[in-house]
């Protein structure tokens, strides 16, 4: 229970990681109009989890807990997996910040990584099961969308929490699915997410860093 309970700390909004201030691209969509009320998020949201960000963030983090990992070569493969520059500043500033509080919170020696390498290698002496930790960090990946998406599109709060609600059952699945992936199984097709990232940084006008 301390462990889950740990975990769930970790990647609780609450935790000083600085997710609040990176949008994944959403920010262009909704200003595009291309996301623009609770079935279009749904719709972003879940490609972004089954064929973007999620999936391979998900088969990285359960490869840095399996046994003999090696975290620092699957962090230069998840910055190789980047698709701009936008991206690979959301997750390594994220690793860095949540490496860096847990080190102080512990004094263990946490390097700086992107953040799915970050929290495996954090996680790892929690010894909850690889495919328990990618559920609850995609779960906390989805939830930051999801609030991002009730305050700008804007949504209300029960139509944002029927997103987030109506993912779970494909967040448990990926979960399940990453924790037997090897990584060869690491790609994606979710090319107008990636293109809205890149578009994202000539925006006149932004709130959020990515």
């Amino acid at each position: 229970m301390n462990a889950r309970l740990t975990l769930m700390q970790w990647l609780s909004p609450a935790f000083p990681t600085g997710a609040f201030a990176y949008s994944h691209g959403l920010e262009r969509v909704i200003a595009a109009g291309d996301v623009q009320d609770a079935p279009s998020m749904a719709h972003w949201l879940r490609n972004i989890l089954h064929h973007g960000a999620g999936w391979n963030d998900a088969v990285l983090l359960c490869a840095v807990l399996r046994p003999g990992a090696d975290h620092q070569a699957l962090d230069h493969l998840a910055r190789a997996l980047q698709p701009s520059l936008e991206r690979l500043q959301e997750s390594a500033e994220q690793g860095c910040a949540l490496a860096r509080t847990i080190a102080a919170m512990t004094g263990r020696p946490l390097p700086p990584r992107l953040l799915p390498i970050a929290l495996g290698e954090a996680a790892a002496p929690l010894g909850l099961a690889p495919a328990e930790v990618a559920q609850m960090y995609l779960q906390g990946f989805a939830a930051n969308l999801c609030l991002i998406a009730t305050r700008h599109i804007p949504l209300g709060q029960t139509e944002g929490q029927a997103v987030l609600a109506r993912l779970l059952s494909d967040i448990v699945a990926l979960g399940d699915r990453a924790a037997e992936a090897d990584l060869a199984d690491l790609g994606g097709a979710s090319l107008a997410a990636d293109l809205a990232a890149m578009q994202h940084e000539t925006m006149d006008v932004r709130i959020f860093r990515t």
